[in-house]
């Protein structure tokens, strides 16, 4: 199989061996019994955040196929959700807010698997999975035993976690989310989804309301996947948002965008970098480019390699640091190769 099948970019080479994992006792096997080997091992499940080389991986590919869920729900406390790490991110949204579970209707349309949405703290239109998220079960492969960590264990940040900080040792098996009961989202907290809801920022709308707003918004920036739009073909936003010391925003143009965080840090856009360091939407010149809908997606039209889309990265990486002195950080996890 070539990694190209499995993800979201359609990129990657040969894997040596792959193995489906559709329980929890599998998915442990699967990964212990490689590590017994020295066997190197590729945990695949949406695919939606993996660059891999052309070259492929030479290890065994777990392609994490689990399922279930179990709900204990009650008036006061509202819905303990825990989704095994295979299901689909974007079926557990759409069913929370059938449901009446409040707390991650922002996050619809992301690709990808319930697993993968600690390890980055993905986050979007003002909410991120740490605000629902309670605890995290998972294999611990230094350990080579099951441990369930409590929100608080995960050191959750800024698209980061302790699993990112740890790559590699921790399989995430399950996630448990608590999520309010009710009709109405949680307060929305992004300017830009507000003003399409037609409310403030900080006000609330039907929690069917703020899904189909982000699913509009994300479809008209090439972000809900579809066969039949190279602009999906990517690994969504590429570059992290960088978040600088207060002092290192001087090298920013006045307009720059700025987010002062708790901490006094600032974060600023990605996305206004890259078009104002040059970088137009469809940037590139050969089969891999920037997206058309939006600057920070780096897409595949058609039949790129994942060489083309590392020589593009760079050159965007470059061009930003250039012009305004910062050095954006790729977001996807690249596999055997860099930029």
């Amino acid at each position: 199989m070539r990694l190209s099948e499995v993800t979201t970019l359609r990129l990657g080479g040969p894997a040596r061996e792959v193995v489906e994992a559709t329980t929890t006792d599998e998915l442990i096997a699967a990964v212990a019994d490689a590590d017994d080997s020295g066997t190197p091992v590729l945990l695949v499940a949406g695919g939606s955040n993996l660059v891999v080389a052309d070259e492929g991986f030479d290890g065994r590919v777990v392609l994490v196929r689990t399922s279930g869920d179990v709900v204990d729900q009650d008036a006061c406390s509202g819905a303990t959700v825990t989704v095994a790490a295979g299901e689909s991110w974007e079926a557990l949204v759409a069913r929370a807010v059938g449901q009446e579970w409040i707390g991650i209707e922002a996050l619809a349309g992301i690709p990808g698997s319930v697993g993968a949405t600690p390890i980055q703290n993905v986050g979007a239109y003002g909410q991120e999975v740490a605000q629902s998220i309670i605890r995290v079960r998972t294999w611990d492969r230094r350990e080579g035993e099951v441990r369930t960590l409590a929100a608080d264990q995960c050191r959750f940040g800024y698209r980061t976690s302790r699993f990112k900080a740890e790559p590699g040792r921790h399989v995430v098996l399950d996630v448990a989310f608590q999520l309010r009961l009710g009709s109405l989202g949680a307060p929305v907290a992004y300017a830009e989804l507000a003003r399409t809801l037609g409310i403030e920022v900080g006000g609330r709308a039907p929690a069917a309301e703020v899904r189909e707003a982000v699913l509009a918004l994300r479809r008209g920036k090439g972000m809900v996947l579809d066969p039949a739009d190279h602009d999906t073909w990517s690994a969504g936003s590429f570059f992290t948002n960088p978040v600088l010391a207060a002092e290192a925003t001087e090298r920013l143009p006045s307009e720059a965008p700025r987010f002062v965080q708790p901490d006094g840090t600032v974060k600023t856009s990605a996305a206004w970098l890259i078009s104002h360091a040059g970088f137009d939407r469809g940037h590139g010149t050969g089969a891999a480019s920037l997206s058309t809908k939006h600057a920070l997606a780096l897409t595949n039209r058609g039949d790129a390699t994942t060489d083309e889309l590392l020589a593009l990265a760079r050159e965007v990486r470059d061009g930003v640091a250039a012009r305004f002195g910062i050095e954006l950080e790729p977001e996807p996890n690249l596999v055997g190769c860099a930029i």
